[in-house]
């Protein structure tokens, strides 16, 4: 710490902690006495106060770690925090108390309020997320940000990273139907949509400066990637108007973007901008805030005296605009307030900007050095200082009395120093420099006071100064004001002191046509006259005027904000002040506060109605929800923040909004989709398939009135899906062995999948199995339990008979008693010998018929609990007839069951199939082949129970009919006890 301006420096270190680490220094913007430190955040989270200049400290431990701090404009003691955590905090004392303002706050996004616009000076302005998940706009003062206490200014959910406090303004962006819209409050009036023009389409927005009452924004168009349009506002900052077009950008360090334009200070109304023009960069400048925009003259010599051979606009000056982001550089162009009319700035000339030649110079150029330099104003801009900006050690540094024309060398250490930047004393007077580097790449650093005081020779008197002419080339009225300045005569080494005074004259100028700009929605020509642009109607702006009102009403041209011209032409392109006429409904639209047209059933949907053309205060409002339900008003103010409904069921509802006034009516209509968030897929699949034949899938959600759904379906390898609204799809499979289906089901915001694996094969066989009756004691009938039953029965079946692990396939069912299919597959690469590995097929499934007749197929459930596994046996049981009497009709069904029984018996006891052995193959019929399966592989599939089985011989007959000529089999793989509910108003 040094107290006199860096002759000597007091070590600190045991003031604060020797072993505290501080990462921030803060001094009170308003009490330059105060300072806080704050610790890093890494080895603790504390601060330390000092409320003499930094002489002493003390240290207060945080239950929360400090990301940013923002210090009240006028309150010394007032202090926002905002937490690595995204949490406000806000203290009232200078950091020893916090407390807690509001979670989940957008980074960089929170603002104290304005001096004379906000009522309470404790007003927070932020943005930040709430309970519903939406980013919105909220105040609250900083004792008093419970839920109930907080305000929400703009009604809406906005876009985050889009809230902006600003001087007398405030803005906010919100995204409708992909397309983005800016609103904005004047003097903390409603907020009112952004008019730029019809066809700008906007991507990105950047606000570059509020001041004089007036908006100056950067946008990015549709068609544009580097650059940006420059558009200046009316007063409310409502209506754009375009300035300059292509506008060159670029991203800082940190990515945020940096528009070339750069405001000249101490001069209201004179910009520099860098304009993109056929892949090259030029340098234009404005007097006139933007209206007139002109290339840069080159200088007529150069810095040895010789002329400059260089004409517009083939060759001109192009000057790099970005400030820099390092404090202790000068950056490539600088001005000051207190120094008008000066201007340094590095450039070259020639027809584009380049970034290997520099010059530098002020509002008449002229070149001051060849190579690049940092420059910086001592004594109010009376003095430049400059020192060379270069990798190699220095010991020199340059000053110069008349405005860069001539510059006196001097020696400000003995040893070169590799110079890492320099700080200018922050006072009015500037008159002392601090210079820090190191003399090696291992030295430690050094500082290098110098005092510039002893150069300036006198006080400045009345004889050192000379008079200034603002003029833009020759124009003595700039911005509607002629201005004389009071500068230093060049040459002069004396100080101008604290009472110095820059502004001599300053009177208006009669208004001529350089004092207007193009109104809203017209377009300058080049005969310098204003017209209305194609998609532009005069009329309109008379659309929001209610009949026994009056509008101003536009003559193409508008003064320029802040120009303070009189007279003249002012009368003749000032707007007239007009009766409101009577107009129709016209253009009416409806809309969702966040553009989405799918809700969640249950919540809130809100709905935005807006009219183009008609009297919003005399047109009536009907709005139908589809359900069921209207609402009527009188007029447009009860809607202008939205009408909210809640849906209590799911579907696709018109909503329908009706206008309606003694001139006409207008109608607008949107489709909502109401759905039930979906919870949960199942695919339901057969878990083997023939190949070339048409397979039934289905997906199977729950809640099961979950609205409209879309279903992506994925097969195999395949790179796009299949698209549908059906939970049902019939798929062809013309690839043997393991074949992959995915579903994804679509509702509103919610995407949820399910997967399964489907054995594609020419042919297969399958056979019932049961099981011992202690399975089912120990059967909890869920999912995951039948799949591990399962691959315990394969492997059982395995090691007993020797056969293959890729030939067996079991499958249990849902329900008890517990019961199964086993699928015999064929063996891999061998489906071309068709007729052979039938036959191989058949003596695998004898083997296994053998072993489970003979109770060879056996696993232990859990020690002591041995389950048996045999081949279901289903017996023929005699027809009783419980009535009287016997018709004839019943006589002859029983004798054909009973011939159908022995059929069945004799085909069983001499043909060498073996009973109850389903064979699938690709056989072609004369009868069209029936997808049946046994059980569907979903999760709502019945229980099987004792009393639902059906009787034998109904049985026989649907295995003999079906089960030969059916080609696939679904096996459930899921839970089926549960009931799929409805989804449920909340």
């Amino acid at each position: 710490r040094s107290t006199d301006y860096g002759t000597t420096y007091e070590k600190l270190n045991d003031k604060v902690g020797l072993k505290t680490v501080l990462s921030y220094l803060y001094v009170s913007p308003t009490n330059k006495r105060k300072i806080m430190l704050l610790s890093d955040p890494e080895i603790e989270s504390s601060i330390l106060i000092s409320s003499d200049e930094g002489a002493t400290y003390q240290k207060y431990r945080l239950n929360f770690y400090i990301q940013s701090l923002l210090f009240h404009p006028k309150q010394e003691e007032w202090i926002l925090a905002y937490s690595l955590d995204q949490k406000l905090y806000s203290s009232m004392d200078f950091g020893r108390k916090w407390q807690l303002m509001h979670e989940r706050v957008t980074p960089n996004r929170f603002y104290w309020s304005v001096t004379g616009l906000d009522k309470e000076p404790d007003l927070v302005h932020m943005e930040a997320r709430t309970a519903d998940g939406h980013t919105h706009y909220l105040t609250c003062r900083i004792q008093e940000c419970s839920e109930t206490k907080r305000s929400g200014p703009f009604s809406r959910s906005i876009d985050i990273s889009s809230l902006v406090v600003q001087d007398e303004y405030i803005f906010i962006q919100v995204t409708a139907g992909g397309r983005a819209n800016y609103y904005v409050s004047y003097r903390r009036e409603p907020f009112a949509q952004i008019k730029l023009p019809k066809y700008s389409l906007p991507k990105d927005m950047h606000i570059i400066s509020t001041d004089e009452n007036q908006v100056f924004a950067a946008v990015q168009e549709w068609n544009q990637n580097d650059t940006y349009n420059l558009y200046i506002s009316d007063t409310r900052g409502v209506y754009f108007t375009l300035a300059l077009e292509n506008v060159k950008s670029s991203r800082g360090l940190e990515g945020n973007i940096i528009i070339d334009l750069y405001e000249v200070a101490g001069i209201k109304g004179i910009f520099l901008a860098n304009r993109k023009i056929d892949d090259q960069i030029k340098t234009f400048i404005t007097y006139n805030k933007g209206r007139d925009w002109r290339l840069l003259q080159a200088p007529d010599t150069d810095l040895r005296g010789d002329p400059v051979v260089c004409q517009l606009p083939f060759c001109s000056l192009h000057l790099h605009l970005q400030l820099s982001e390092n404090p202790y550089t000068s950056g490539s162009i600088s001005s000051k307030a207190t120094a008008p009319g000066l201007l340094v700035a590095t450039g070259n000339i020639g027809s584009e900007l380049s970034y290997t030649d520099v010059v530098a110079g002020g509002n008449s150029w002229r070149q001051i050095f060849e190579e690049e330099y940092n420059v910086w104003f001592l004594d109010w801009g009376g003095a430049l200082v400059a020192m060379k900006r270069t990798s190699v050690p220095i010991r020199h540094m340059w000053v110069s009395f008349d405005e860069g024309r001539s510059w006196s060398k001097y020696s400000f250490t003995a040893t070169p120093l590799f110079v890492d930047g320099s700080l200018v004393d922050p006072g009015i007077e500037t008159q002392i420099m601090t210079v820090f580097g190191h003399f090696s790449l291992r030295s430690e650093w050094q500082l290098v006071k110098v005092d510039y005081k002893s150069i300036f020779s006198w006080r400045c008197n009345k004889d050192d100064y000379q008079t200034w002419h603002l003029h833009n080339q020759g124009e003595p009225c700039v911005m509607g004001e002629r201005k004389i300045y009071k500068k230093r005569k060049p040459g002069a080494q004396c100080s101008l002191g604290r009472d110095y005074s820059q502004t001599v004259v300053s009177e208006p100028c009669v208004c001529g046509q350089g004092d207007f700009e193009c109104d809203y929605g017209y377009e300058r020509h080049s005969n310098n006259q204003c017209v209305p642009a194609f998609w532009f109607s005069p009329s309109s702006l008379s659309k929001d005027c209610s009949i026994g009102q009056s509008y101003l009403n536009s003559t193409g041209y508008r003064r320029i904000v802040s120009n303070n011209c009189t007279d003249g032409l002012r009368e003749k392109y000032m707007a007239k002040m007009e009766k409101c006429p009577g107009k129709a409904p016209q253009g009416l639209h409806i809309l969702t506060t966040d553009g989405k047209l799918v809700t969640e059933q249950g919540h809130n949907a809100t709905f935005i109605i807006l009219m183009e053309e008609g009297d919003l205060q005399r047109t009536n409002i009907q709005l139908d929800f589809g359900d069921g339900i209207a609402v009527s008003y009188a007029n447009f103010s009860p809607v202008e923040d939205g009408i909210r409904h809640v849906y209590k069921s799911a579907g696709i509802f018109q909503v329908t909004a009706y206008a309606e006034n003694s001139l006409g009516s207008d109608t607008a209509v949107l489709f909502l989709h109401v759905v039930c968030p979906v919870e949960h897929v199942h695919l339901s699949v057969p878990f083997v398939a023939i190949r070339n034949k048409d397979v039934n899938i289905t997906a199977v959600v729950w809640p099961s009135q979950a609205g409209t759904l879309t279903y992506f379906w994925w097969f195999g390898n395949s790179t796009k899906p299949l698209i549908t609204l059906e939970s049902s799809i019939s798929y062809i499979f013309t690839v043997e062995g393991m074949n992959t289906v995915t579903v994804q089901v679509s509702a509103g915001n919610t995407l949820i999948q399910d997967t399964k694996e489907i054995a594609v094969h020419e042919y297969f066989q399958s056979q019932l199995l049961s099981f011992s009756p202690n399975l089912d004691y120990h059967n909890p009938d869920i999912p995951e339990w039948r799949q591990d039953i399962g691959k315990v029965i394969k492997r059982a079946l395995a090691q007993v008979t020797g056969i293959p692990d890729e030939q067996i396939l079991v499958a249990v069912f849902p329900g008890l008693p517990t019961s199964a299919e086993l699928f015999i597959l064929p063996h891999k690469n061998t489906t071309e010998r068709r007729k052979s590995t039938e036959a191989d097929l058949e003596q695998v499934v004898e083997i296994l018929f053998n072993a489970l007749n003979q109770n060879l197929v056996q696993f232990e459930l859990k020690p002591g609990v041995e389950v048996i596994v045999y081949v279901t046996q289903l017996t023929l049981a005699p027809l009783v007839d419980s009535s009287t009497g016997h018709s004839s009709s019943a006589m002859l069904m029983l004798l054909s069951v009973v011939f159908v029984g022995l059929a069945v018996f004799l085909i069983y006891k001499f043909k060498r199939k073996i009973p109850w052995i389903n064979i699938y193959a690709q056989v072609q019929h004369d009868k069209e082949q029936e997808m049946i399966g046994s059980v569907s592989q979903s999760e709502n599939a019945p229980k099987i129970t004792l009393s639902e089985f059906t009787d034998p011989e109904e049985l026989m007959d649907k295995e003999l009919d079906t089960r030969v000529m059916g080609s696939i089999s679904t096996i459930a793989n899921s839970e089926s006890t549960k009931e799929i509910p409805n989804c449920t108003s909340v």
